[in-house]
């Protein structure tokens, strides 16, 4: 064949490109496959105890089998897909149920209540193991403008409560804490209570830190507070002798600012970069953010298209930089208004029909946020777990099948290339289909055998990396 070109009048250009694909590359790594918490918690400093999380599922459990004692009854109140052929009379669901507990595993997928039987389930058993996955101790919104002495005191008592989880192990999987912003009002404050925190607890714990530990920054507007942040925490790092980096942090989407900046540029990427690896994590506050976009407060909610345009520009600035998204909270608590042992039947009702209300609005924003593309969110009570979950394992429960597919036609692809010994580029694109699978095992919606029908090994699912799955499988052919 003819050429006009030989490889050394190439090679420099080519060298160039792989320069700037390279710097591409490490600016967008892609999704990280580390576990994601589904959700987290955030609740008052000065309410937090060692066995807050525990019991946060003690009362989360009750409130599903008060108000949803059987898989039916939650599935008709969320009306999830078959909802309205499920049997209606009491004998007639205890039948169900028992039939579909007696069937393998294999064959009640097959029966067309699955998907409500056994999203009812796994909330039941999530919210006995593990009901919390990530909580954060408060020390802004949910805690106040305090005198300093109070905010000192819960400070060290706060401490000493993580510490004591650690012993008794009742801590959640992924635990920080939020502290007041950086403005300039607050600023002192601020850093004074992450002192105090650390301080006392790494005296606690003899210079241990819980597992996935992080500093929550609220309310950021500018790079130089993830700068400031950065430099306080080399400092803390130092003082307590933890090694360079172990300290990691979160920033907060809670202003239109953060989206926009005065020269109408998205500055979430700057201020990503302030912190200098050390951030992991944007959350977005709904509720900052919809009264920052001059929405009343009647009409702040998850739902609102505001809310949505900043998801987005999120989204685009962030994706495949690796950093975690999450969604804000739904500030309508699914509770009933009356309370004590002797109530009507009508005050009964009433509470009923609250708390269904309350789970039909949760379960509905935590879809619409799953179905963006956020996979976490947050709660403010314990009775908002069930339909964290409920939401959660439906969304990937529902979606298995054809993500089965599509997963399954891709490492077929990624095979061809393999052994025709071609370069497969899509490992981004595999890794994304991956994730699907990982979060889903990550909350326990579905198993690890479960994702085999891909055509991945278990071997190659404990990679957690598509390009690692593809590199064996290059060695191996």
């Amino acid at each position: 064949m003819k050429l006009s070109l030989q490889d050394t009048d190439t090679a420099a250009l080519l060298d160039q490109l792989g320069e700037a694909n390279l710097r591409f590359q490490h600016t967008y790594p892609g999704d990280r496959p580390d576990r994601q918490p589904v959700h987290t918690v955030y609740g008052g400093a000065n309410l937090f105890k060692a066995d807050t999380c525990v019991r946060m599922g003690e009362i989360a459990l009750r409130n599903l089998q008060t108000y949803a004692p059987n898989f039916v009854e939650l599935a008709r109140v969320l009306q999830l897909a078959g909802h309205e052929h499920l049997p209606t009379l009491e004998k007639d669901i205890h039948y169900l149920t028992d039939y579909l507990d007696k069937l393998p595993a294999d064959q009640r997928r097959q029966e067309p209540a699955w998907l409500a039987y056994t999203v009812y389930n796994k909330v039941v058993q999530k919210l006995k193991s593990e009901a919390v996955e990530d909580f954060r101790i408060d020390f802004e919104d949910g805690f106040g403008n305090r005198p300093d002495a109070e905010e000192d005191a819960t400070a060290v008592q706060a401490a000493h409560e993580v510490a004591l989880g650690m012993t008794q192990g009742t801590l959640s999987p992924f635990i920080g804490i939020r502290i007041k912003p950086f403005t300039e009002d607050l600023k002192a404050r601020g850093v004074r209570t992450l002192d105090i925190f650390l301080s006392t607890l790494l005296e606690a714990t003899g210079g241990q830190l819980p597992a996935n530990f992080v500093v929550m920054l609220p309310k950021v507007t500018i790079p130089e507070q993830m700068t400031t942040m950065v430099r306080l925490l080399e400092l803390l790092e130092k003082a307590n002798n933890l090694a360079p980096g172990t300290l990691k942090m979160e920033t907060m989407v809670e202003a239109t600012q953060i989206v926009m900046d005065e020269e109408g540029r998205n500055p979430l990427m700057r201020i990503v970069r302030a912190s200098e690896g050390r951030c992991i994590a944007a959350h977005f506050g709904t509720y900052d953010y919809t009264a920052s976009a001059g929405i009343t407060a009647k009409y702040q909610t998850m739902a609102h298209p505001v809310c949505d345009f900043a998801h987005h520009m999120t989204k685009v600035a962030l994706g495949g930089t690796g950093i975690f998204l999450s969604d804000g909270a739904t500030n309508v608590m699914p509770i009933g208004p009356h309370r004590g042992d002797n109530l009507s039947f009508a005050q009964l009702r009433e509470n009923q029909e609250a708390v269904h209300s309350g789970w039909r609005q949760a379960y509905h924003h935590t879809m619409h946020s799953l179905i963006g593309g956020l996979y976490q969110g947050w709660d403010l009570n314990p009775a908002q777990l069930p339909m964290r979950y409920a939401a959660t394992y439906n969304f990937f429960l529902s979606s298995y099948e054809s993500a089965v597919h599509r997963l399954k036609t891709f490492v077929d692809r990624a095979a061809i290339s393999t052994l025709t010994g071609d370069i497969f580029d899509d490992a981004a694109t595999g890794q994304g289909l991956l994730n699907f699978f990982l979060k889903a095992l990550n909350c326990g919606a579905i198993s690890e055998e479960e994702i085999v029908p891909t055509g991945l090994t278990i071997e190659e699912i404990e990679t957690r990396s598509f390009y690692r799955i593809l590199a064996g499988r290059r060695r191996t052919a």
